[in-house]
């Protein structure tokens, strides 16, 4: 089966701010991070978006708002001659205890099932302990970036088990595209 590849999107794709992206034109994506995506498409490898977006519930901007700042950013990426395979988001706040808002894994758990992927077959990236948590939780394999959050929080997440931590998404994905895997 195909790997699947899951990424969060603020602080692994794109510029994280503590202010929240709330517009197409505060959507900045990292340096190399869509290349890096190219190159897992181009490897036969499925990639899908799960994405916390507090912003919608707490007001900041609108799911208009978040479908412009998605169509920017699919754009960018088609324009480089690449997909996702899906893009998911929660908008709830942390106080609605919702299913999908990550830590919890509902999120990753309905991407998986919609693309029919296993976990043993299914990483996570993220950059932050949340991410971490939510691919622990659904049992697929987390990996942590440095960038956004993530520089912060790798003492806690290499203590909760995480091995593959790597600079940013391009590092992540020429370690991923080097490695022999059987599935």
């Amino acid at each position: 089966m195909t790997r699947l590849i899951l990424l969060d999107r603020d602080g692994v794709i794109n510029f994280d701010s503590p202010d929240y992206i709330k517009s197409p034109a505060e959507w900045l994506p990292l340096p190399g991070a869509l290349q890096a995506i190219v190159q897992l498409r181009q490897a036969g490898r499925r990639v899908a978006v799960c994405t916390n977006q507090a912003g919608i519930g707490r007001g900041l901007f609108t799911l208009p708002d978040l479908q412009a700042i998605h169509g920017k950013m699919l754009d960018e990426l088609r324009a480089l001659g690449a997909d996702l395979d899906g893009l998911v988001f929660c908008p709830h706040q942390p106080s609605d205890d919702c299913e999908c808002r990550k830590p919890k894994p509902g999120m990753l758990l309905a991407m998986m099932q919609q693309l029919t992927s296993k976990p043993a077959e299914t990483c996570f990236v993220g950059d932050s302990l949340k991410d971490v948590e939510a691919a622990l939780s659904a049992g697929c394999e987390p990996i942590l970036l440095r960038t956004g959050n993530g520089r912060d929080c790798e003492p806690a997440a290499r203590e909760l088990g995480v091995g593959r931590v790597y600079d940013d998404l391009a590092h992540f994905v020429t370690a991923e595209l080097g490695e022999i895997r059987c599935c």
